[in-house]
């Protein structure tokens, strides 16, 4: 059987310890984009969301961190050990299915947070390592202006730099998550899919739902 034209990515963010709760499509490549885990429980949370990976269905998972996921920047030796059932990238990349992906879990949040990184020249060192031959890009953190708002009427949270490095590098689809209520697709320039695929939604009052993943098909490499 021939393979076909497409590779279908699955995409999710933000599911902060309700991993379990999703419902997935079918795919051959899943990304997470960090926070997976809960601000309590870090250990115990990352033993079963890496649990959960191995059971499901796609040949390839790839993990990038988020300012939630803080065993990761504390202790990264032990969470890297727990987390099996996936390629975790951390200013690093991999290739799969012929696509050379790129991942970074640095934000512009406090430094009390993980990975959080100030805006500016201490954030730029991080995101001038992005390779130009990049063709999918997974950031926790959004870039400036680019699915980085709460509403209509909240201020735009990415960063500036990883704008400049998004258009530099010109990768075929950039996955970021962190803005919960940026949460969508838009089409970019030169032909770059942006993705905001943060799944948990704040309904108010203490309430949440879970959205669907985004799914995206990109062709093959010839």
């Amino acid at each position: 059987m021939s393979e076909r034209a497409q590779l279908q990515i699955v995409c999710i963010s933000d599911t902060h310890g309700f991993h379990r709760e999703m419902t997935l499509p079918r795919g051959d490549i899943f990304i997470h984009a960090g926070d997976f885990l809960t601000d309590d429980r870090q250990l115990e949370v990352l033993a079963d969301f890496n649990d959960w990976l191995g059971g499901l269905p796609y040949r390839h998972r790839i993990v990038v961190a988020g300012n939630h996921d803080l065993l990761f920047a504390s202790n990264p030796s032990k969470a890297r050990k727990l987390l099996t059932n996936a390629v975790y990238l951390e200013n690093s990349g991999v290739t799969v299915e012929g696509l050379r992906f790129w991942g970074c879990p640095v934000t512009p949040v406090p430094s009390s947070m993980a990975f959080g990184v100030e805006r500016g020249a201490a954030s730029r060192k991080y995101w001038d390592k992005v390779p130009t031959e990049t063709d999918v890009l997974i950031t926790h953190g959004p870039p400036f202006r680019v699915l980085d708002a709460e509403n209509v009427l909240a201020p735009h949270m990415g960063c500036e730099q990883l704008t400049r490095a998004v258009l530099r590098a010109q990768p075929r689809l950039h996955v970021f998550g962190h803005v919960h209520g940026g949460y969508g697709r838009e089409a970019g320039p030169d032909r770059i899919s942006f993705v905001n695929c943060a799944v948990l939604a704040r309904l108010g009052r203490g309430e949440f739902c879970l959205r669907q993943p985004m799914v995206i098909e990109l062709d093959r490499p010839s």
